[in-house]
């Protein structure tokens, strides 16, 4: 197949974050901007975290055409046209604005159209998108664009960036923000807005006694859900399966797969249940997961692996960092706005996250792991766990440096075994300058975790992706499928319930 077409950036070859040093004496006349505690935590070797995101396009990508949209929007962005600098003198980190060449982080290789494999092209492209370190001395972003046909789309669009410049819930939100409807050239896309139900009048003394009960269960499952998290950084640890990672997991290369379910069955489950798409989508990763680890210790005991036999051990403990976003959502239409005028406002990292029990079993219903996966993600609302993670990472910096921060965070996340996040789209299709999308399908890497997954909702589908260790995870398409099948399993014993 030849050579995917990239040269490192760095010629040092390492793949720790490196930054400029500004020396005392120099100019310094360009505006800087301390950075943020995650920001620090970001750019420390034990958390030097990734994100790119895969853009499927119905129609050829024009360079030129992607270059312009660039400059008169995500440019605009602060952390789009700013590097991080230390600052020798007062021993601290910070955003420096500079000058920024559109066309040194747009990456467009000659590739042949016709080309025999472009899936496989495409997979081996992205995974060794992994191994490269973004250069320091530039803003921390660059856009690939593969003019290639896959089977899903007629051309591919990357972004890759640091993830110091922004969680997901922000970087989407941006890309969003550069979009508009295929059907009006002219309007931001729209995203699902949450239903709440209407409050029923009720007495003054049975209002009063909600709220008390609701104050005691959050207090106590905030508590309960604190000394885990405490226990973890302690000796807590996940089972070895054979889905975990191992000791310098987060520096390995990763493949980038994923699979695409329907989300209207999604919602058909959803209805039938009363309940979220949050909550089928945790169902959905407690069957698969299950489903996955009951084929491999099959094989592993020297059977056929079938998902009819339980080959699974007793008392498997599988948690996942649940990503949770704790602040009130900007909006698409306030960061196109901002990125029109130029605007300072602050966007960065306000996401926290909470460790998450995945029962592995394999119940007579299939309905249970929804039904399971409900009850605690129920009780995960109530605590403030989320918060708790996002406070206690910045305390620890504040009084022990980003450092210490990094590997208690590091440790934390290296006892769990996977994370999961699930980011709601638009509704309907998008054009992204100009360029209609087929799907998308972000992930992460740099993270001590041989699997990750983000669920991802546009139109009527959802798309699963997954950064995976092939070291561990070997066959990534199996996980994909047990996922996918999960779903088709949940809609089956959701239509036979109705029939009854």
């Amino acid at each position: 197949m030849g050579s995917l077409g990239l040269k490192p950036i760095n010629t040092n070859g390492q793949k720790n974050s490196t930054v400029v040093v500004i020396e005392p004496e120099q100019e310094q006349e360009q505006e800087q901007e301390p950075a943020s505690p995650a920001t620090r935590l970001f750019h420390t070797k034990n958390l030097n975290c990734h994100i790119i995101a895969i853009l499927g396009c119905t129609t050829k990508i024009n360079p030129d055409v992607i270059k312009k949209g660039l400059e008169s929007t995500l440019l605009n962005h602060p952390r789009f046209s700013s590097i991080p600098v230390v600052d020798e003198k007062k021993g601290v980190r910070n955003w420096k604005k500079t000058k920024v060449n559109v066309e040194e982080h747009i990456v467009c290789p000659d590739l042949d159209p016709d080309m025999d494999s472009p899936d496989e092209y495409l997979e081996n492209y992205t995974s060794n998108l992994t191994t490269i370190p973004l250069d320091m001395t530039k803003p921390l972003w660059e856009v690939h664009i593969l003019n290639i046909k896959t089977s899903e789309a007629n051309a591919i669009g990357i972004l890759k960036l640091h993830h110091s410049i922004g969680d997901g819930m922000s970087i989407v939100s941006l890309i969003l923000a550069c979009t508009r409807k295929a059907s009006d050239p002219e309007a931001l896309p729209t995203l699902p807005s949450s239903t709440k139900k209407e409050k029923n009048d009720v007495g003054l003394l049975r209002r009063f006694c909600y709220y008390v009960w609701f104050l005691c269960m959050a207090f106590w499952y905030t508590i309960v859900d604190v000394v885990l998290f405490l226990a973890t950084i302690l000796f807590l640890k996940d089972t070895e399966t054979p889905m975990k990672g191992g000791v310098g997991v987060e520096h390995s290369p990763k493949r980038l797969v994923h699979t695409t379910v329907s989300l209207d069955d999604m919602k058909i489950v959803k209805n039938a249940l009363n309940l979220t798409i949050n909550d089928v989508v945790m169902g959905m990763a407690q069957a698969g997961f299950s489903r996955y680890l009951n084929r491999r210790y099959g094989n592993k005991n020297g059977g056929k692996g079938s998902n009819k036999t339980n080959n699974l051990p007793k008392n498997i403990r599988l948690r996942g960092s649940i990503v949770f976003n704790i602040r009130p959502s900007t909006g698409i239409k306030a960061l196109a706005e901002m990125m029109e005028k130029k605007s300072k406002a602050r966007w960065g990292n306000k996401i926290g996250y909470v460790l998450t029990r995945l029962p592995i079993s394999l119940p007579d219903d299939p309905l249970d792991y929804i039904r399971q996966a409900k009850n605690i993600i129920d009780r995960k609302k109530l605590s403030l766990e989320s918060r708790f993670s996002f406070t206690a990472a910045k305390l620890t910096q504040d009084i022990f440096g980003s450092k210490v921060a990094s590997k208690v965070t590091r440790r934390v996340l290296s006892s769990t075994t996977v994370l999961i996040s699930n980011v709601v789209g638009p509704q309907e299709e998008i054009t992204f300058y100009g360029h209609k999308l087929a799907y998308v399908a972000p992930t992460t890497f740099g993270l001590p975790y041989a699997v990750t997954i983000h669920f991802q909702s546009y139109c009527n589908k959802m798309t699963i992706s997954m950064a995976v260790d092939s070291q561990v995870i070997q066959d990534p398409y199996q996980l994909c499928d047990d996922l996918r099948d999960s779903l088709r399993m949940f809609k089956e014993a959701v239509t036979k319930q109705d029939m009854v």
